[in-house]
């Protein structure tokens, strides 16, 4: 049914780019704590790490020098650790309750590229408490401790960037050899990657002022920690490259939290709340709860602000507010999956900006397959096997109690403009995510959106101004309100859209002589040129049109649809090998033009010769593999 054209309608849109000025009991609270002069307060007494033999060339390893330095103010009954202006290579510190690491104007702490210096110690990566490296900057079961002034933290990241995916990209690295393995699940966990910031089991911790540039893995994380303050932090972590999993801040089953005046650059969610991950995470069963960002801006990324994916633990009282994301690629983000579990309810976002953010609203309950249900393959000897491994993939027992639950999250004065996607969410037959409201929300999309096993969502004045001028589309839905819908199109009926098929498009394509190779999604019933972007498809069909060397590259979902991955094919006319690398599994069917039948296909699950069209059809299914045509 067609949405009724709003060509002249006065609408009351109640957004204005202040806060509510009304705190919530929650942020009263907080500021209570941490606008309390005695909150985290230290002895004034100073300690300048040059007398404690630390030299600020770059070059001499000072890890000990400044490690004395702070183990001297903890033993004098706390104080203040200084620095002459200068970089100072590092490998981890930690500091002491009691202390204050002020890194001033014109210091940076610049991590060595060298994992021996960062001794492996119990923690909680992405949800799975194992041992890990330490970060370069540590706080670790401690009380009272400050890291604060206008200096640089430097991640040194380019290491474990390469060490993770190769350089280029996706040519090499932990991420390649397991990807061909079929774990890629277990990258994020067995590459160990340096974190800059490190918040671990600790109380009444202030991070204020300083900026982190190219973390090696998160930036800041703030880990089953009480009373933490993050007051004005900047992370840079797209200089020189763009590593994986460069989170911003990330708050981690801890309590009693404010994040406010951050600036966010990176490679991954910008603001993020967790909560633990699957059998592991339901069995620590701690939550993230009582917490507050705000007034924060994010710029390159995935998330301005995520909940999840690791959500066990559950998550509550939360309160959003005053955050601008400008560009980055997702806005409220909603990640978990059907092993993770968790309660997530009683979230409060308003007061928030986006432009250029392609999906405002984007609720996944069913994130990143590939990552998200880790499977041993039985390929894998036994031997071979990690303990981590199995941790990972441990079953939730019953089932029922990995599903997610998201519920009474307000959503309200919250402005949108150009964006590509306005509302999506996928959650489950079996748990709806339920109990939604938007208020006072306007956003400007090309598409409406798709809601999927939603129930209970109100929407009180709401416009969505929408290119397609279609309303929501409903899957599985209960008791969903429509927005207002205002047509781009004033006084125009909508124009039937011409779809090539895909005879067509191939033909249009193959015309240029130079083309080898078209890649054909049956799903999106699209015909994909070099450089192209498609939706995800379990089918995938590949046309080899010639015996000539040729490569070709194209993007598809990573996960969600929040961020994508090239799709690298490469066929070695020579010696018949065609090459695929993906991020995630296809079948793949291969068409291939050849005059005569060869004698055999390798690494095939299935091939065929067909005299009378004169091409091979070889099967397979993955996402990473070589096919040799003999």
């Amino acid at each position: 049914m067609r949405i009724k054209i709003l060509a002249s309608v006065v609408f009351v849109f109640l957004f204005c780019a202040c806060v509510t000025e009304q705190k919530s009991e929650l942020v009263q609270r907080l500021e209570g704590i941490f606008y309390n002069d005695s909150f985290a307060s230290v002895p004034e007494t100073e300690f300048n790490v040059a007398d404690y033999g630390a030299v600020a060339d770059g070059k001499t390893l000072t890890t000990e020098a400044i490690q004395k330095t702070i183990d001297a103010a903890a033993e004098a009954g706390g104080g203040r650790v200084i620095f002459p202006a200068g970089t100072y290579l590092s490998g981890a510190l930690f500091v002491k309750s009691n202390v204050e690491l002020h890194i001033g104007e014109g210091v940076v702490i610049q991590a060595i590229q060298n994992n021996d210096y960062y001794p492996r110690l119990a923690t909680r990566i992405a949800g799975i408490e194992m041992l890990w490296p330490a970060a370069l900057i540590n706080v670790y079961d401690e009380k009272n401790v400050r890291i604060t002034g206008k200096g640089t933290i430097d991640g040194n990241g380019k290491y474990w960037w390469d060490s993770f995916w190769g350089d280029p990209k996706y040519s090499g690295g932990m991420y390649g050899e397991y990807n061909e393995k079929g774990i890629r699940w277990a990258v994020d966990y067995d590459c160990e990657r340096v974190r800059p910031v490190v918040v671990w089991e600790s109380e009444d911790v202030l991070l204020k002022d300083f900026t982190v540039q190219r973390a090696g893995f998160w930036t800041v994380s703030l880990t089953y920690s009480t009373r933490v303050h993050v007051d004005g932090l900047v992370v840079q972590n797209n200089i020189g490259g763009h590593g994986p999993s460069s989170d911003g801040v990330d708050t981690d089953s801890s309590k009693d939290v404010l994040v406010e005046n951050c600036d966010i650059d990176c490679n991954d969610d910008n603001l993020c709340i967790k909560a633990g991950k699957d059998a592991d995470g339901l069995r620590v069963n701690r939550p993230a709860e009582n917490i507050v960002y705000r007034n924060c801006i994010t710029r390159s990324g995935h998330g301005l602000i995520t909940l999840g994916s690791e959500t066990s633990g559950g998550m509550r009282n939360i309160e959003v507010y005053g955050l601008e994301a400008i560009g980055t690629s997702t806005g409220i983000r909603f990640k978990s999956a059907k092993v993770r579990g968790g309660v997530i309810e009683n979230i409060w976002f308003h007061d928030i900006k986006m432009k250029d953010v392609a999906n405002p609203f984007h609720f996944e309950l069913n994130w990143y397959p590939e990552y998200s249900y880790c499977n041993i393959p039985e390929s894998i000897p036994e031997e071979e096997i990690k303990d981590r491994w199995r941790v990972l993939s441990q079953r939730v027992i019953p089932e029922e109690k990995g599903i997610p639950e998201f519920r009474y999250i307000k959503i309200s004065n919250v402005k949108v403009e150009n964006a590509e996607q306005a509302f999506y969410a996928n959650a489950y037959p079996e748990k709806h995510i339920h109990d939604i409201s938007f208020e006072d929300v306007k956003v400007e999309a090309k598409e409406s959106g798709k809601l999927s096993y939603a129930s209970d969502w109100t929407m009180t004045n709401v416009l969505l101004v929408s290119a397609s001028g279609k309303p929501i589309e409903l899957l599985e839905c209960n008791n969903i309100q429509q927005p207002e819908i205002l047509s781009l199109t004033e006084n125009e009926e909508p124009k039937p859209e011409i779809i090539q098929s895909l005879e067509e498009q191939m033909k249009q394509l193959s015309v240029n002589k130079e083309v080898v190779i078209i890649p054909v999604n049956p799903t999106a019933k699209q015909a994909v040129a070099q450089g192209d972007t498609t939706l995800f498809s379990e089918e995938m069909q590949i046309h080899i049109l010639q015996q000539k060397e040729a490569s070709l590259s194209y993007q598809e979902p990573m996960g969600d649809g929040g961020n994508f991955m090239p799709v690298d094919i490469t066929f070695k006319s020579k010696n018949g090998i065609i090459e695929v690398k993906a991020q995630r599994e296809h079948n793949f069917k291969f068409v291939v033009s050849a005059e005569t039948e060869p004698t055999n296909v390798t690494g095939a699950d299935n091939w065929q010769y067909d005299p009378e069209n004169k091409h091979i059809v070889i099967t397979k299914k993955g996402n990473s593999f070589s096919i040799q045509i003999n």
